[in-house]
């Protein structure tokens, strides 16, 4: 169950204060914010989806799903400037295999067609929030997916718009080591 504590930092872009997030469950994260910890074109934007994974990471909550991993590793080498290599996409892929991301199976589509009715979702997003609904995710990271929207059990947590409990938006994102990789390398499991 997530439950949004004092605010302790702002959205640069509103001044909103930033939610905080309560991680008691697997987290789902969505292509958009996989794309996000990899495109430099938005530092600032960047380090916020850093710091999700960095806590997902240490805590072992990550998950995702093959479509997501899919999507991800065709966006980073077509679609973002500079394009990442090919060898890096597919060593990113295989450290996020770690997450042991969800195939869609019969059961799987089921459920999406059944959120696509119900919620008026585009199909390929019925499938990532069905996806985390197999997995037992209460939230869902997602830039694409509107922030707070709860569809069934599963709330759409925008990176951007909140943290992890426990995580400023003053804290660096890698715990002040100074290189990203080498940090999540270092709670990968």
């Amino acid at each position: 169950m997530k439950k949004a504590a004092a605010p302790r930092a702002t959205d640069a872009a509103s001044e909103a204060p930033l939610a905080s997030i309560d991680l008691t469950a697997p987290v789902f994260v969505d292509t958009s914010v996989l794309i996000l910890s990899e495109d430099g074109a938005d530092p600032l934007r960047r380090l916020q989806a850093m710091r999700w994974l960095r806590v997902l990471w240490q805590q072992r909550l990550g998950r995702s799903s093959s479509q997501v991993l899919n999507d991800f590793y065709r966006a980073v080498t077509t679609r973002i400037e500079p394009a990442m290599p090919n060898g890096d996409a597919r060593a990113e892929v295989r450290r996020y295999q770690r997450w042991a991301p969800w195939s869609t199976d019969h059961a799987t589509v089921e459920s999406a067609w059944s959120l696509e009715s119900r919620f008026a979702l585009p199909y390929a997003d019925a499938l990532i929030v069905a996806a985390a609904k197999a997995q037992g995710c209460e939230t869902l990271l997602s830039l694409a997916l509107p922030h707070g929207q709860l569809y069934d059990s599963v709330l759409i947590v925008d990176p951007m718009r909140a943290l992890p409990a426990g995580v400023s938006a003053a804290d660096g994102a890698f715990g002040g080591a100074a290189d990203p990789l080498s940090s999540l390398a270092a709670v990968s499991p």
